[in-house]
Formats: structure tokens, C-alpha cells, sequence
């Protein structure tokens, strides 16, 4: 029909977050600190767990350890953990699939990833007993963030699960985590390193570059420069398979099997974080699924008819006070107070819930999906509480 807006069935978009995480292979929670982010990667993969067949593994790259004490799990590293069946059973479900943990050990993962590229046992030996090697992929090229999307790569491609969901660091640090492999791959390209080892590689030092070496020289001493070259020379002949993996981990972000799930709060700093890395996902042109909107006010803050009612509570507070005082065991001052500081606080709280609906409409122009969740009464610290937070997102 003529002028009619195709409905998101028809453009390929999902309607929820269960049929998104249907369709999707990986799934990428991004957020700033403190507004539920980890809990809510763990919920999904809860959640797809209980509802869909198959294997879904929750990767925390994030330090943090709430997701070991949520799924009561202890000690997992690098090496996934199965949630146990019964954990699903206390918590009064029977799960159709399988729910797994693992929490990104860096030092290992490089370790692997060394012996993986190197040209041979002997280089990769000779790097990983390097003594700035520790040092050097611990604070280089954003280490962390770089071998977090090279164990999610190697993780997918080794097939063994059917959904991945990655819990990343807070929103500044998940930038880093995008641009990882790129920087990754500019790294072996760029000048830098040709200045640190191409002087020891030949023993010439051209007059461009002699300066920066007399001075490194006299600062750092030549055996320290020496380490650092002779690092990098081993480090280097690893280029071509770094390189080769920094793209095709780029493409794997860009998949139309993988997805980015934004959770905020609609606080201000936390809002602001939130947009701001919807737009850059728009700008990178990832696929944003869902933006899952935690500690949501609840709606009829916003009733015009609550307006009404606490209006005409503080105007008439001192009228009412007298007919409710004996109901209420109290003198007719002390009625009127409370009614009247009830009523105020009503209205300052939809003041809030108004401004958190403008922001949710602001948030909502990109992603398939949004979720909320309201305030729990309780916070979430065991299994139980992640499928009650992953009910309310789901569906």
C-alpha cells in the first residue's frame, strides 16, 4: 500500500530481545560502570539459555567478578565453566540449552596467542621469556583490550558454542575495544616500529634517526634499548599473522551475526555515556540490536490523572488533614504534613519520570529493540535474581 511505513517485521528487525539474540551469534553488552551492564550480559545469555536450544557461553572482559557470584560460580578463567543444571532447577526453571562462564585471563590468552603466530617454537619461546615482554603487551596498544577481541574471534571460530555474549569494560574502554584491532594492525605498519628495531637490524643508524637514539641512549642506557629491540625484532615476525587476524576480527564485528547491546540508566552522566556510544557505533556502522534501559520509573508517574490528584492533595492538605485524622490516629497537623510532602514528592518524581521518557525516545531512534527494567526491591546476587531481570528484558 501506498505510503504505508513497512512495520519492523517487514524491514528484518527484531521486536524483542529473544528474537534478536535468535538470530544473532554474538552479542556485545557495552555500558558505562555501575548501571547493570554485567548483570544484564549474564541475564541474556540466562535467559537464551532457559528458552532456546543450544550452548551459550557468557565472556566477561570486564575485572569485575559479579558474574562469578551470580551464576555462583568460583575460580573460572580463560577456561569456561558450565552452570550447573541444578543451579537452573533451584531457581525453579528447567533450561532447554546449556549456560557457560569464562572471564578473559589476559596473560594466558597472549601467551597463546604467541605460540599461535609465531614463526616457530624457538621465536616464541625467545618472546615469551623476553624479560620486557610481560611488561610490554601489558600497557601496549591496548593490550587488554586487543586480546579480549582476539579471544572472542578465536572463541567463535572454534564453533563450540551457538551464542556468545561478551561483557566489556565501561563505555570509554569499550571504544578501545572496538578499535582494538585496527590499532593492532597499525602498529606493525607504523614508524615506530621501524625505529625500534631497524637500527639493530642492520646496525646503521641513518641520520634521521640518530638524535632520537643518542638521547634514548643516554636516558635509557643502550642495553635497555637493545632489550626493547631485540623484543620487537621477535615481536615483528609475527606481523603478517597479527595483522591477518586484526581483519578478519573487524569483519567479525561487522557481521551481520554479531550485535551491540547499549544498558544504561536514564541518570544524566549515564544517559549521556549511552548516546554518545550510539553514536559511535552508528558512525563505525555496527549493528546496535537493543539498548536495555535499567532503574526505569515506573509509567503512571507520568498518569495525567496522578497530576490531578497530587494537586489537589497540596492545595487541599489542610482540609483533608481534618477528615482523615481520626482514620489515621494522628492530630490534623501532622495528616496535613504528610499528605502534603506525599504529594510533592509525586510530582518531583514525574518531573523525573517525564525526563526519563524524553531520553528514552532519544534513545530509542537507532536500536530494533528497547527494554526497561524497573527499580527490584533487592539486589540482584544469585541466579534467581538474573532470570527476574532477564524476564523483564526478554520479551
Amino acid at each position: 500500500m501506498a505510503g504505508r511505513r513497512p512495520s519492523p517485521a517487514e524491514e528484518g528487525k527484531a521486536t524483542s530481545l529473544e528474537q534478536l539474540l535468535a538470530t544473532r551469534e554474538i552479542v556485545i553488552a557495552c555500558g558505562s560502570g555501575g548501571v547493570g551492564k554485567t548483570t544484564t550480559a549474564a541475564a541474556a545469555g540466562a535467559m537464551a539459555a532457559i528458552k532456546h536450544d543450544g550452548k551459550v557461553l557468557v565472556l566477561t572482559v570486564d575485572p569485575a567478578k559479579r558474574l562469578a557470584n551470580a551464576l555462583g560460580l568460583s575460580g573460572f578463567g580463560n577456561v569456561a565453566k558450565r552452570v550447573p543444571t541444578q543451579a537452573f532447577v533451584d531457581a525453579g526453571v528447567a533450561p532447554r540449552g546449556q549456560l557457560w562462564a569464562a572471564m578473559l585471563d589476559t596473560k594466558q590468552s597472549w601467551d597463546n596467542l604467541v605460540l599461535r603466530h609465531a614463526p616457530d617454537e624457538g621465536t616464541a619461546r625467545r618472546i615469551l621469556d623476553n624479560p620486557l615482554y610481560q611488561n610490554i603487551t601489558g600497557r601496549f596498544v591496548q593490550s587488554h583490550e586487543y586480546i579480549a577481541m582476539e579471544r572472542l574471534y578465536e572463541l567463535h571460530t572454534d564453533g563450540d558454542y551457538d551464542l556468545i555474549v561478551v561483557d566489556t569494560p565501561p563505555t570509554r574502554n569499550a571504544i578501545d575495544f572496538l578499535e582494538a584491532p585496527q590499532r593492532m594492525e597499525d602498529f606493525f605498519k607504523s614508524r615506530l616500529l621501524r625505529m625500534l628495531t631497524v637500527p639493530y637490524r642492520s646496525r646503521l643508524v641513518n641520520f634521521a634517526s640518530k638524535p632520537f637514539y643518542t638521547v634514548a641512549d643516554r636516558i635509557l642506557g643502550s642495553q635497555f634499548l637493545e632489550q626493547i629491540a631485540e623484543f620487537f625484532i621477535l615481536f615483528q615476525t609475527m606481523g603478517p599473522g597479527f595483522i591477518e587476524r586484526a581483519e578478519a576480527v573487524t569483519r567479525l564485528l561487522h557481521d551481520r551475526r554479531t550485535t551491540f547491546v547499549v544498558v544504561t540508566t536514564l541518570e544524566a552522566a549515564p544517559a549521556h555515556e549511552a548516546e554518545y556510544f550510539v553514536d559511535v557505533l552508528a558512525r563505525m556502522q555496527f549493528h546496535l540490536g537493543a539498548v536495555v534501559l535499567n532503574k526505569v520509573l515506573p509509567a503512571y508517574l507520568r498518569a495525567e490523572a496522578g497530576t490531578v490528584i497530587a494537586e489537589h492533595l497540596v492545595a487541599d492538605a489542610a482540609s483533608l488533614g481534618k477528615e482523615l485524622a481520626d482514620l489515621a490516629g494522628g492530630d490534623e497537623a501532622q495528616v496535613e504534613r504528610v499528605l502534603q510532602e506525599v504529594a510533592e514528592s509525586f510530582l518531583r518524581f514525574q518531573v523525573v519520570a517525564q525526563r526519563e521518557a524524553d531520553e528514552q525516545a532519544s534513545l530509542g531512534r537507532i536500536p530494533d529493540v528497547v527494554a526497561t527494567v524497573p527499580y527490584f526491591d533487592t539486589d540482584i546476587y544469585d541466579l534467581a535474581g538474573l532470570l527476574r531481570l532477564g524476564e523483564e528484558i526478554w520479551s
